[in-house]
């Protein structure tokens, strides 16, 4: 069973930037896609970016632009940098992969 563990999560002022990191119990080139999901409050899980083994990355239409995905090998550590916040960006944010393995979340909340 892998476990990932998301963090870097908290509390942000709109237009401000927050980092979150995901750890995996083994090594995320064994992955074919890592991806990172969000869940706001009284909505539905949404896909907020993924990565692929071979490095390519796709964003959903929010996040373009505003998000980057990375990741560290070596670490076995997936990235998402979020620049220029927006309350509406206040949700669980989730480490996921091609295997169907979610990490516990972490809460972002962008507020004033």
């Amino acid at each position: 069973q892998v476990q990932l563990m998301e963090s870097g999560g908290g509390l942000v002022q709109p237009g401000g930037s927050l980092r979150l990191s995901c750890v995996a119990s083994r090594s995320i080139f064994s992955f074919n896609i890592m991806a990172w999901h969000r869940q706001a409050p009284g909505k539905e899980r949404e896909l907020v970016a993924h990565i692929t083994r071979g490095g390519i990355s796709n964003y959903a239409d929010f996040a373009e632009g505003r998000f980057t995905i990375s990741r560290d090998i070596v670490k076995n550590t997936l990235y998402l940098r979020m620049n220029n916040l927006k309350p509406e960006d206040t949700a669980v944010y989730y480490c996921t992969n091609d295997l169907n393995n979610w990490g516990k979340g972490t809460l972002v909340t962008v507020s004033s």
